[in-house]
């Protein structure tokens, strides 16, 4: 009955709330972005729990720098605090929850330290806004790319099997299979279907 809090936007006592009513230790907090939307609650459930922040990449630094800005620009002041990771995450890194491991791919593109966390035994992949059932995530942000965005789904996720589960920041889950298939932004129809077919990601 261990776990960790992915991507803890924001309503923190509400999440620690929950994981005390399951029954659920949270060990550390895993970003894979630094939005405020996924990284706003990440300070106070730190200060509370006396817990990790892990990740996301070092590029996305300049994002956690400015949560409590963004909050405030939405009408939201007080909502989120700025968070400074304990620990940023690389390209091929390993996490571990009770001793279960979850590799690490450095996913830039929504924004530049974007990573995506996943476990290739279980199926699952946790991709923050990276890829959606349907669409991919926005590139209208500072520092955003397309092209990297494309890249990182089609060289980091699509190798890692069509029958990866992911859990998207935003909306339902999917697979990667079903987004190769239908996806009308990186659809194997749409990039070609030579895109991801390597093996053995990390």
């Amino acid at each position: 009955m261990e776990g960790v809090l992915v991507d803890p936007g924001g309503e923190a006592q509400k999440l620690m709330e929950s994981a005390k009513e399951l029954g659920v230790s949270i060990k550390e907090i895993w970003l894979t972005h630094g939005h405020l939307d996924h990284a706003g609650g990440a300070h106070d459930i730190r200060e509370a729990l006396g817990i990790a922040v892990i990740g996301p990449h070092k590029d996305d630094q300049f994002w956690m720098d400015d949560i409590a800005k963004h909050w405030a620009n939405y009408g939201h002041a007080g909502m989120g605090k700025n968070v400074v990771p304990d620990r940023y995450l690389e390209d091929g890194e390993v996490l571990s929850l009770g001793g279960v491991e979850f590799g690490v791919a450095h996913t830039p593109g929504h924004t530049p330290g974007h990573v995506v966390i996943y476990n290739q035994d279980l199926k699952l992949a946790f991709v923050g806004d990276v890829l959606f059932r349907g669409s991919i995530g926005r590139t209208d942000f500072p520092k955003s790319n397309h092209q990297h965005l494309l890249d990182s789904i089609t060289t980091k996720l699509w190798p890692l099997g069509p029958d990866m589960r992911f859990v998207p920041g935003h909306g339902p889950m999917s697979t990667f299979g079903v987004e190769r298939a239908d996806n009308p932004f990186v659809g194997d129809k749409v990039i070609g279907t030579t895109a991801g077919n390597s093996s053995g990601v990390m």
